[in-house]
């Protein structure tokens, strides 16, 4: 009589066990089923890339002679322009009779810098300062840089090979400097090298991209990242990507109607990944019924993202 009532307690105990075993697991699967509405919104593909500000020409001004700089006319971030002088500078004999000119005074130093001209230091091309290496009084030779000047900043960004193929001369861009990185600069992609570097055992080209506006945010080393739009479209119809279902060839939905779910063929257009454009086969005003993986979070950025639906 005993061991019937302990066999009676345990496939009791058995029963109850698998019970809310069952329960949990209905739980657990309720909870990974939503109704969602698509959504209206901007999407688009983008390629991500480091890089940093760089001169697109880069030139060290240097003397015509070694000597004595005089007087140098700019500073970093002043333009110039071709031809225009930027720095005076003497000779080291003429800074040499200077010297000896000025221990007999002002009359004879006067009358020596008028005789003895400096030698002017001259642009070659426009630009702006980017930075000055020496002062006024300090010696120089002939092969050191009086000034560094470039023509305009431009951002090099090292792209994969693998994503080469997504990329060509024109497109838009997006910078972000890590300096500022609240602003988004706009800027088009210019050129694509010809020839690979191997980085970190990874191979990559180096993109130009000539920003559009920012100027003033730029210096010269600065790290960026970069954006290159791929391609875009505005106010597209969106579901989340794990919400369509392939099979054959073709992409469908489930979609809630009067009579039940039915599953509907749709047309898709661009991804990023995580959003799918629908080209047709579906309205706004329609509510799919998604399974989703507990805390995606994808269900809460479209609407009616409600949990624990039961039926499939």
């Amino acid at each position: 009589m005993r061991a019937k009532t302990i066999i009676a307690a345990i496939l009791s105990a058995g029963l109850i066990a698998g019970l809310f075993f069952y329960i949990s697991r209905r739980h657990d699967e309720e909870e990974t089923v939503y109704r969602i509405n698509p959504l209206r919104s901007d999407i688009s593909i983008t390629v991500s890339a480091a890089g940093y500000v760089r001169p697109r020409n880069r030139l060290e001004i240097k003397p015509p002679l070694a000597g004595r700089v005089e007087e140098i006319l700019l500073r970093e971030g002043d333009t110039v322009k071709a031809g225009e002088i930027i720095a005076w500078l003497s000779s080291s004999e003429r800074a040499a009779l200077l010297d000896a000119a000025r221990a007999r005074g002002e009359e004879e130093l006067r009358k020596w810098k008028e005789v003895y001209r400096p030698t002017p230091v001259i642009a070659p091309l426009d630009g702006f300062i980017i930075r000055r290496n020496i002062e006024p009084g300090q010696s120089i030779g002939a092969q050191e840089a009086v000034l560094v000047m470039a023509d305009e900043l431009i951002i090099r960004a090292q792209v994969d090979e693998t994503d080469l193929r997504k990329i060509a001369i024109g497109q838009e861009a997006k910078i972000t400097l890590d300096a500022h990185p609240r602003e988004k600069i706009s800027g088009v992609l210019e050129h694509i090298a010809y020839e690979s570097e191997v980085v970190s055992n990874v191979t990559v080209y180096n993109v130009d991209i000539r920003p559009l506006q920012g100027f003033g945010l730029m210096r010269s080393g600065m790290n960026a990242m970069v954006e290159a739009l791929i391609e875009k479209s505005e106010n597209a119809l969106l579901v989340p990507t794990s919400a369509i279902e392939e099979r054959n060839g073709l992409k469908f939905l489930r979609v809630e109607t009067g009579n039940g779910i039915e599953r509907r063929e749709v047309e898709t257009g661009i991804s990023d990944g995580s959003n799918t454009e629908i080209v047709s086969g579906l309205n706004v005003r329609d509510t799919l019924i998604i399974s989703l993986e507990p805390g995606s979070g994808v269900a809460g950025r479209f609407r009616g993202g409600l949990p624990g639906m039961g039926n499939r």
